[in-house]
């Protein structure tokens, strides 16, 4: 056969699946590089390389550990010619094994995805990769067999179950024989290559599928991240299932690189701000810093839909300097996971140095999730407490508005303990000293600017 070139809504049953606590494999958030900010759905092997040794030389240092290659990966395209670049949105084939599987597409992989796994190991970083939830269209249209039992594609597709936003499959119905059989071997078809982490996307609202995922996970002798998508699906009422299936749970859209999408996030960390901790934690998506859309260029002749996928066209993240302190901030506070998302060898350094900072990385991967402890006005403060240390911790007061605004209030009316605090301002990397708990802190802040400090307790 040439290579092949898109669910059911029940509750799973209570108390099956694995479930995962600190002793999964991650008990802090995890940090990594995804491709999807800066090449969309369109990643090829050759960039792909170029961004790990990036990765492994730049990132790697700081505690990086997740190299992730996000959708499309299995499309095969007609590119403009001369070019890495689409000729249209939508691709032209998909590219499946035997038995219904997606394959790396010769269009952009022409290799296979090996070298770049192997590559990844080899220094010492793990591999990750996105899915789409179901079973390939195109292996429900040729009705191929599920490895290792009797049944077929179109034995197990929901056909009337399409994702709204990319089509290439259906739905799996779990009441089915043969469903959890298919989402077994395409696991372990993933393991096999030596996938440590999965981005399985368009899941939150299916419940069935979840388990299906986790249940295939469990059954690797590979330990594998699981990570769910997307955000604008995620179902406060599933939190049970989220928390017993899945290691991370997005709950945001696709975050990019524009005002509104800080008050998306900060209404989902104040949503979710009891929800996380060790081996589950929410995700407030990936770091849009650095060039972005680099398959889209703005100077590109209009070649049928020529934004293609993901938000714009090329161009350098257009937040704000304090916008990018208050976004990495954020993150920080609120131990979500950090994926960095833009071109890393075109990543400047300003970019570059908030995402390696040392107090950045030591609150987020504190692992406890900031909490919201004061709000006046315009101004939140976020604390989130040092969990080795009583009495340490990091305050964020962030600036909500478009107007320069004046912070006044203590430590003592967030509940920090103590009677004296030693501080330090991070991003002024000033020493600020000792003073009484009770004691007013005042400053100026920036539209959509933060004032984050790290506290310790004082003498």
């Amino acid at each position: 056969m040439t290579d092949a070139v898109v669910g059911s809504r029940a509750t799973p049953a209570s108390g099956t699946g694995p479930r995962l606590d600190a002793k999964a494999p991650c008990p802090r958030p995890p940090m990594g590089w995804n491709s999807f900010d800066s090449y969309v759905v369109y990643l090829d092997e050759e960039a792909a390389m170029v961004n790990l040794d990036h990765m492994a030389r730049i990132l790697q240092p700081h505690g990086y550990e997740y190299f992730v290659v996000d959708g499309g990966w299995f499309e095969e395209r007609d590119l403009v010619p001369g070019t890495k670049r689409p000729q249209r949105r939508k691709a032209q084939d998909c590219r499946l094994d035997k038995f219904g599987r997606y394959l790396p597409a010769t269009t952009y992989f022409p290799h296979g995805m090996q070298p770049l796994i192997e590559r990844t190991h080899a220094y010492g970083l793990k591999f990750g990769i996105h899915i789409m939830r179901g079973i390939p269209r195109k292996a429900v249209e040729l009705n191929l067999p599920i490895e290792g039992t009797e049944h077929r594609a179109a034995d197990i597709a929901d056909t009337s179950d399409v994702c709204r936003w990319w089509d290439t499959n259906y739905g799996i119905d779990m009441s089915k024989p043969g469903a959890q059989e298919y989402y077994d071997g395409w696991i372990a078809l993933l393991a096999s290559w030596g996938v440590d982490y999965i981005k399985a996307d368009d899941i939150t609202a299916f419940p069935a599928e979840i388990e299906a995922v986790s249940t295939a996970i469990a059954r690797c002798d590979r330990p594998i991240v699981l990570s769910l998508s997307p955000g604008q699906d995620t179902d406060p009422d599933l939190v049970d299932t989220y928390q017993r299936h899945a290691n991370l749970l997005r709950t945001t859209r696709d975050i990019w690189d524009e005002r509104d999408d800080l008050d998306i996030a900060f209404d989902a960390w104040k949503q979710w701000q009891d929800r996380g901790g060790p081996g589950f934690w929410p995700d407030l998506d990936m770091i849009p810093f650095g060039r972005l859309k680099v398959r889209t260029p703005a100077q590109a002749p209009v070649v049928n839909d020529v934004a293609l996928q993901g938000r714009g066209l090329e161009r350098d993240c257009s937040l704000t300097r304090d916008q990018r302190r208050t976004f990495i901030t954020m993150r920080a506070l609120a131990a979500s996971p950090l994926f960095m998302g833009g071109d890393l060898p075109t990543s400047d350094p300003f970019d570059l140095a908030l995402i390696t900072d040392a107090d950045v990385l030591a609150c987020n991967q504190n692992g406890v999730v900031g909490h919201l402890a004061w709000e006046r006005d315009e101004v939140e403060a976020w604390l989130a407490p040092n969990a080795a240390e009583s009495g340490s911790g990091w305050v964020g007061f962030f600036n909500r508005s478009e107007e320069a605004t004046t912070v006044a209030t203590s430590l003592h009316h967030l509940n920090v303990p103590g009677s004296t605090v030693h501080l330090y301002d991070v991003w002024a990397a000033q020493d600020l000293g000792t003073q009484p708990i009770g004691d007013d802190l005042t400053t100026e802040l920036p539209p959509d600017g933060v004032w984050f400090l790290r506290y310790t307790p004082g003498p």
